[in-house]
């Protein structure tokens, strides 16, 4: 073995080696993030936030079917006292008052600088006597009973008046102490994970603790029946969950799962094509040695370039079987034809590598046009492209050869080729005029059905990379709409430079919106400004409390004429002293309370930016909300900091500018493999030849998914590039003969034959895949690599596509 093979084989294992210890000590994610902009807009920035730590993020919801109802309703105050004991939960509500004493002790001992009426003119005689009138107007209300004993202490009903602002959303019905479904055939719930939404290993351990507490629930609820409870209702009790964090849990397991299945079915498949193809176990081991390696440094390098590995990029990794493994069938089979021939092996490196080697180039090419996008999903393709083509071609040129036994050969692959040119020479005897015509005449019918399909050629909604069935999409919808609005759609959010000035912004903005109210244009909206007033407003309202002299006076005359003497008032004349010189609140003053999770839901804290999320309700169950109304209505108090965010359109918009931008970025790509052929060709008229039967491939592949009614999403762009990508290795190959002036040789025509077939089994596999990400591109490129070997061979120079 010379020094220069040698070398060969010290770098590629060096390579391997530390490629290996990246991918092992690598992170891997399966959420959205991948498709969101690194480099966001401030509106982007928003919508990004929310979509990875907003409360909608870390929402689950829980549903418990089947058995009876008093079955659901143990069930569900068993597991909510289960998961209320776990740390990773900030809140898990049921329908069950279990804080409601310690909320209420804490809103009436801080009523004056949680309630927003408090104002000098309540706290006159004539609005005592008017706010005093209303309590004892309300004490013959079945609420008002409940409150009669606090009479004396707060009859200006400030705590009625806190709870009222707090409940202003409609909840779900409660049965049994828990809340059901309007038909009472589920028990509800909701739980909101402490870790962020973007933690997708957090998400998994939560959804994992819920099943869990479940199971451990229904094992007690068992065994209670035996010893003597009621017989169980018919059918057993069942747990279903919903929400982001699950729906980021399943896709993860369903991305992991697929690609590894996948990868096992799809190299299985591939060892079979190349075991019955060389009849030779060291020549298939040698074979899949370009595949292993440029998967192995693919995915290292997006490890060492990005921090982390998408689970789409490692499902990506099986397509990149069916082109890597394309270098290794031509070096055989072509090298065994060239020493048949009487040429040296090392006349392979000579004769075919510059063609193999302009055919990498050009997939390069189309996948360098990824890297410029603002998007990490794109980015981490088309590096992950780049880096395993580039690996597995380097490895096929220096490090197979090297490696080869003298004695090595693969099986004679002659009757194969013999078997296409067959097929081919009805074909070849045509006038090339005719199938110019013919190329022409599909591609013009292509451009038709597209042209009748341009309105809904492209999906432009983020949701359609989501794994995410539409069974399941379905089943969320109807479960929020039980449990009363709990769908964070639409959000006023109110950045700032710290907590104090979010706050007074999000009392601005209930200002603001308190005419919208009126008009029905929106039906309630939260705020934590509800939960915790800023420290001017406190400020405020405790100034605006008189002093005790003042107070007495004014109690005494708003007390004249009505149902409760003077007298028994002195505890409220004490309290409303106490409250002048009591300390303001603060966030941590919440805890131990429900309403701490309520005020963190709401409340998103990142680096320097405070954001205060004031989440919008219709005033009717499923009522589209008037955005324009509510921005110009913030517009007009001034509001500045102040946005209006509609979480689903603005992703869509979003995923709307992803796809323009990637259209850009394949049409550029595009452009650069067309002057890289033409500095490699030097003729207009060869990359012409060259680049018509891609172009045909793609034209006619994208309106065959029109013509099912298939809308295109990213990965079908992906898809079109991959296309070009491995099509032009064969368009290349009948460019070299033709332009020498040769015949194809039969084991040439086979080993194109032979690489075709394992790219179409690479990417067809994805097709039967249950992520429609990787369907997109399975339904693409299976079609899409076949037609391009097709229209090359008919559409070769004179000669090229014909067999000696």
């Amino acid at each position: 073995m010379n020094g220069s093979r040698v070398r060969a084989l010290l770098v590629w294992s060096a390579c391997i080696i530390i490629a290996a210890i990246v991918v092992v000590r690598a992170r891997y994610i399966t959420d959205l993030s991948a498709f969101l902009p690194d480099k966001p807009t401030p509106t982007q920035q928003l919508l990004v936030d929310q979509l990875r730590d907003g409360p909608a993020s870390r929402l689950i919801l829980i549903a418990i079917e089947g058995a009876d109802a008093d079955t659901r309703a143990k069930l569900s105050r068993a597991l909510a006292a289960a998961l209320r004991r776990d740390a990773r939960f900030a809140r898990v509500e049921n329908g069950e008052p279990v804080t409601e004493q310690a909320d209420r002790e804490f809103l009436f001992m801080h009523r004056y600088l949680l309630s927003d009426e408090i104002s000098a003119q309540r706290f006159s005689a004539a609005g005592l006597h008017a706010a005093i009138g209303d309590s004892v107007a309300d004490l013959a209300s079945p609420t008002g009973l409940l409150f009669k004993s606090l009479l004396p202490r707060d009859p200006t009903g400030e705590l009625l008046h806190i709870i009222d602002q707090l409940s202003a959303t409609t909840g779900p019905e409660t049965r049994d102490g828990v809340w059901v479904s309007p038909d009472g055939k589920r028990a509800l719930g909701v739980a909101q994970t402490a870790a962020s939404g973007s933690d997708s290993d957090a998400q998994e351990r939560a959804v994992a603790a819920i099943r869990a507490a479940f199971a451990t629930a229904g094992a007690q609820g068992g065994s209670a029946a035996a010893q003597g409870a009621p017989a169980a209702a018919p059918g057993p009790a069942v747990l279903k969950l919903s929400g982001p964090s699950v729906f980021a849990v399943a896709a993860r397991a369903k991305i992991e799962s697929a690609a590894l299945r996948l990868s096992l079915i799809g190299g299985a498949l591939v060892v079979t094509l190349l075991l019955a193809v060389y009849r030779s176990l060291p020549a298939l081991g040698l074979g899949l040695l370009p595949v292993a390696s440029g998967a192995l440094v693919g995915i290292a390098a997006v490890a060492l370039g990005f921090g982390v590995v998408h689970g789409l990029t490692l499902g990506f990794g099986t397509t990149l079987m069916g082109e890597s493994v394309d270098y290794s069938i031509y070096f055989f089979i072509q090298s065994r034809n060239l020493r048949d021939s009487g040429a040296e092996r090392s006349s392979w490196a000579e004769r075919w590598w510059p063609t193999v080697r302009l055919g990498m180039l050009t997939s390069v090419c189309g996948f360098a046009s990824l890297l410029p996008s603002g998007f990490p999903g794109l980015q981490q393709l088309g590096l992950y492209s780049m880096s395993g083509l580039v690996t597995a071609a380097l490895v096929t040129r220096f490090v197979l050869p090297a490696l080869l036994p003298k004695a090595f050969s693969v099986h004679d692959v002659t009757p194969i080729g013999a078997a296409i040119a067959a097929v081919l020479a009805p074909i070849a005897q045509l006038r090339r005029v005719v199938v110019a015509a013919c190329a022409l005449i599909l591609a013009l019918l292509a451009s038709l059905i597209l042209y009748l399909h341009h309105a809904s050629l492209w999906n432009r909604q983020l949701s359609a990379l989501s794994p995410v069935s539409v069974e399941e999409q379905n089943f969320d919808a109807e479960l929020r709409a039980e449990l009363g609005a709990a769908d964070v759609r639409d959000l006023i959010v109110v950045s700032g430079p710290d907590l104090e000035s979010v706050l007074r912004g999000a009392e601005l903005a209930a200002g603001a919106l308190q005419p919208l109210l009126d008009q029905k244009i929106i039906g309630s909206f939260d705020s934590p400004a509800a939960y915790l007033p800023s420290m001017a407003a406190q400020e405020a309202r405790r100034g605006s409390l008189p002093n005790a002299s003042q107070l007495r006076d004014n109690l005494r005359q708003a007390s004249t004429g009505l149902a409760i003497r003077f007298e028994r008032l002195q505890p409220f004349l004490e309290d409303v002293e106490a409250a002048r010189h009591g300390p303001l609140l603060s966030a941590r003053d919440l805890s131990g309370t429900s309403l701490n999770t309520g005020f963190e839901s709401m409340i998103l804290h990142q680096k320097e930016r405070w954001n205060a999320l004031l989440p919008l309700h219709g005033a009717e169950a499923g009522q589209e909300i008037d955005l324009p109304r509510v921005a110009a209505a913030l517009h007009a108090a001034h509001l500045d900091a102040a946005r209006v965010l509609d979480l689903k359109r603005e992703s869509d918009d979003l995923y709307t500018d992803y796809l323009g931008e990637a259209i850009h970025l394949a049409l550029a790509g595009f452009a650069a493999v067309a002057i890289l052929l033409l500095v490699a060709l030097r003729s207009a008229l060869r990359v012409a030849l060259v680049l018509c039967p891609l172009i045909l491939a793609v034209l006619v592949v994208a309106a065959a998914l029109a013509a099912c009614q298939v809308q295109l999403t990213i990965l079908h762009l992906v898809g079109m590039l991959l296309i070009v990508a491995v099509g032009s290795n064969y368009a290349l190959f009948f460019d070299r003969q033709g332009h020498a002036g040769e015949r194809s040789s039969l084991p040439v025509l086979a080993s194109l034959v032979i690489a075709n077939a394992g790219t179409v089994i690479g990417f067809g596999l994805l097709s039967f895949s249950r992520v429609p990400v990787l369907v997109a591109l399975g339904c693409t490129v299976a079609p899409g690599a076949f037609l391009a070997l097709v229209f090359s061979a008919l559409l070769a120079p004179p000669g090229a596509a014909r067999a000696p």
